[in-house]
């Protein structure tokens, strides 16, 4: 299902929330907070502001942020139980198609990413192969906590474009 930007810019807080909550993961509260700069000129204003809002959030709440991503690979998506916007991120990836030997390296590399930095371990799948992002995830362990939050939010950010963009068309294209 698409919406105009036209639509998006006439909806009560409750139907835009409701439209673009499955932006990010987790409780929608950039969303909400983003509904009070309507209307929006463009969806890049309107993906300009969610990045916003999300980059001058307290640092708690980017980091509880970060922590409502799902492991890749992990639990959630073996069970069935990710979201339909994640398991087609994820399959994109070929993550939903692992060896055994690749799914022990993710499961170990989550593990070790979640231990070091206290968050999942964030990219976007869709720009990534499962070889990027084993790679990325060793380059990644590297970093300081600082760097990872700052990456793992820049991933965010990818993640949204690619679902706005999926979303949400601009009136005439």
């Amino acid at each position: 299902m698409t919406i105009t930007l036209a639509e998006i810019n006439t909806l009560n807080p409750e139907q835009f929330v409701a439209a673009l909550g499955g932006l990010f993961e987790g409780p929608p509260w950039i969303v909400a907070q983003t509904w009070q700069q309507r209307p929006f000129a463009s969806v890049q204003a309107l993906y300009d502001a969610l990045c916003a809002i999300m980059r001058a959030a307290p640092r708690e709440q980017q980091i509880a942020l970060l922590q409502a991503h799902p492991d890749l690979a992990g639990k959630a998506a073996r069970s069935g139980t990710l979201g339909a916007a994640s398991t087609a991120e994820q399959a994109a990836a070929g993550l939903n198609r692992l060896t055994p030997a690749e799914l022990a390296d993710f499961t170990r590399l989550n593990a070790a990413y979640r231990a070091e930095f206290g968050f999942p371990f964030i990219i976007c799948a869709r720009d990534n192969t499962k070889n990027d992002i084993l790679a990325a995830f060793a380059l990644r362990l590297n970093n300081t906590t600082e760097q990872e939050v700052q990456t793992a939010l820049d991933e965010v950010e990818k993640i949204c474009a690619l679902r706005l963009r999926d979303l949400v068309q601009e009136e005439g294209k």
